[in-house]
């Protein structure tokens, strides 16, 4: 009996991180992921605009160590964008804040939120960011393709979206499991979910980073032109004899 009961609180706890209840916003019933991904969005905003008032402004020839380690995460997602992409700068700044979102709003689970990507909108509105990219660099490189042509990779944002909602989903299950589990334990649980947690966000961050990069680059490539007129054959000549 006890077993059944604890496996009864146990499903019931993993439908609630699954299927949480709405919370009121504004008259309206959203997920509660709603409200940390503002908080997440709120905080990238701030850091941004404090690194570019206050830190980037005094940047060295000789850089110290904050400024070598930004320096690191640019030339990182440069060259991303560089290796499998015709874009330029522009997909190496969205791949960078993606995945700076997706990391930060996966990483707020340490301290009792709700992980921004648990919520499939989330998911499915930086899905279909990216396809709005590979669509409009797609008909930019391919004029001869056309929007119809680019439209065959509607099924991106989807498989995107549910792949990034599954594995941060599963994540979140994870460590209520193993919070559940080892519950005579004080130390290991907390030890296997902050590990847990870090090496997942940056896993997811920087999955959908690369996969951003390749599917936008390979929208981006552009087409070849193929030459229409045909080559004359060349005849023999006859040679008269006298």
């Amino acid at each position: 009996m006890f077993h059944l009961l604890g496996a009864a609180a146990l499903g019931e706890k993993l439908r609630e991180a699954l299927v949480p209840k709405n919370v009121n916003f504004l008259g309206l019933g959203v997920n509660p992921s709603f409200y940390t991904s503002l908080i997440v969005a709120g905080v990238l905003i701030l850091f941004a605009i404090v690194m570019r008032l206050f830190v980037i402004p005094r940047f060295k020839d000789v850089p110290g160590k904050l400024q070598s380690c930004l320096e690191s995460i640019v030339l990182m997602f440069d060259k991303m964008n560089e290796e499998n992409s015709y874009t330029r700068a522009f997909l190496g700044a969205y791949v960078f804040s993606a995945a700076a979102y997706i990391f930060l709003g996966t990483m707020v689970e340490l301290i009792g939120l709700r992980p921004v990507m648990a919520d499939l909108n989330a998911c499915l509105a930086l899905s279909v960011s990216t396809f709005l990219l590979i669509f409009f660099f797609g008909v930019k490189a391919r004029k001869g393709r056309g929007a119809l042509g680019a439209l065959k990779d509607l099924t991106l944002p989807v498989s995107m979206s549910f792949r990034l909602f599954g594995s941060i989903t599963s994540g979140l299950m994870v460590t209520e499991l193993v919070y559940n589990y080892f519950f005579l334990s004080f130390g290991f649980p907390v030890i296997v979910g902050v590990l847990f947690t870090c090496f997942h966000a940056l896993i997811q961050a920087y999955v959908f980073a690369i996969l951003s990069s390749l599917f936008v680059g390979e929208g981006a490539i552009p087409a070849v032109k193929k030459d229409k007129k045909s080559k004359k054959r060349s005849e023999p000549t006859l040679v008269s004899k006298e």
